[in-house]
């Protein structure tokens, strides 16, 4: 965890695992309580911070992709493209994000 922390690329697979923790979160705890319970608390705290988790993903990614050079047509577009698919942002992290922070290190 520390070694990720220390590289932009790390930081940016983090803001991933938790943009991806808080849909599942919103999709398969607050909303189902939302509709089946009556009781919107767990969307109307989740919504806000889901949104403002996948708004740092995308900031993250064109800042990293900028400073690292990413060519946009091999790299970043996956990475932009899999913060919108519901779950992408797990898999880029496997297919991606980790080859890039490996080769960092």
């Amino acid at each position: 965890m520390k070694q990720l922390l220390q590289s932009k690329t790390g930081r940016l697979r983090i803001i991933g695992a938790l943009e991806g923790v808080s849909l599942l979160i919103l999709i398969f705890i607050a909303v189902p309580l939302k509709y089946y319970s009556g009781n919107p608390a767990g969307t109307e705290l989740m919504g806000p911070i889901h949104g403002a988790l996948f708004l740092l993903f995308v900031f993250n990614t064109l800042s990293v992709g900028v400073e690292q050079q990413w060519k946009f047509g091999e790299t970043t577009w996956k990475v932009l493209l899999a913060c919108i698919i519901p779950f992408g942002t797990f898999y880029i992290d496997r297919k991606i994000l980790r080859r890039i922070t490996e080769q960092e290190q």
